[in-house]
């Protein structure tokens, strides 16, 4: 067997591996054990500035990435006790996950939120203690990457929520160079432990805004509410505070 023929062998047994690969079906929706909810925590009426944390596993199959959004509402307030103990690795290597981001503590800055369908009943876990309910899933392809890994990137997150935004409070936008507008719908403390609701109005001297965006703080003069029914388009900033896209 002569050298090329040994180099296309090689090439074929790649690509076979490669396919055989993206073919292959994972059940990640069972990746992260479920549990029964013994925690509970009857949220506030007004939920601006209340503290909450996520978990998000991240799993591959083939060429798509499927990702899991887990939090502390109706749980907990996100105890630092059992929070500053978790290690990404030692999750990623509980669930087998490709990923697992430790995204918190966040902060919101909307008054209401009404979940409905699985983003109200989504399956309960418990990471390190801390109780939190599967609020969202979301597909991307690897090439793509998913939410957190760029910021001023758009991503796609499948849940159904409606925010509501209430009349003399200021929201904080950011409007892309097609006048796409993204209101905030949480700050983070992740990048910046110091950073607090009454930095927010004053933020965007410290973005490193892309070329075309802007950023504004205003108060609004009425309720508004943002709604995501079944989709929704999120973005970061480089503090990992979250946007959501404003739609009709």
């Amino acid at each position: 067997m002569n050298k090329k023929t040994l180099i296309i062998i090689s090439i074929i047994v790649v690509l076979t591996s490669i396919v055989m690969t993206a073919c292959t079906s994972t059940d990640y929706s069972q990746a992260v054990p479920e549990v029964s909810q013994t925690q509970f925590m009857t949220l506030p009426e007004d939920l601006r500035d209340y503290r909450y944390c996520e978990i998000i596993p991240v799993f591959r199959s083939g060429a798509t990435l499927y990702v899991e959004v887990y939090n502390t509402l109706e749980h907990n307030e996100c105890p630092s006790e059992f929070w500053n103990e978790l290690d990404e690795e030692t999750l990623m290597e509980a669930y087998g996950a490709m990923a697992v981001r430790i995204n918190g503590p966040r902060y919101w800055v909307i008054n209401e939120i009404d979940g409905r369908g699985a983003t109200a009943n989504g399956k309960v876990a418990d990471f390190g203690g801390i109780e939190m309910t599967l609020r969202a899933v979301l597909e991307s392809k690897v090439w793509k990457g998913t939410v957190g890994d760029a910021a001023y990137t758009v991503n796609e997150v499948q849940r159904t929520t409606t925010y509501t935004y209430y009349a003399g409070n200021k929201v904080y936008e950011l409007t892309s160079p097609d006048g796409d507008v993204y209101r905030m719908q949480s700050y983070s403390q992740i990048f910046d432990s110091t950073l607090t609701i009454d930095d927010l109005e004053t933020l965007g001297e410290r973005l490193d805004l892309p070329e075309g965006w802007n950023y504004q703080a205003r108060v609004l003069t009425e309720d508004s509410e943002l709604r995501a029914d079944g989709l929704t388009y999120i973005i970061n900033d480089e503090f990992g505070s979250t946007y959501q896209k404003v739609t009709p």
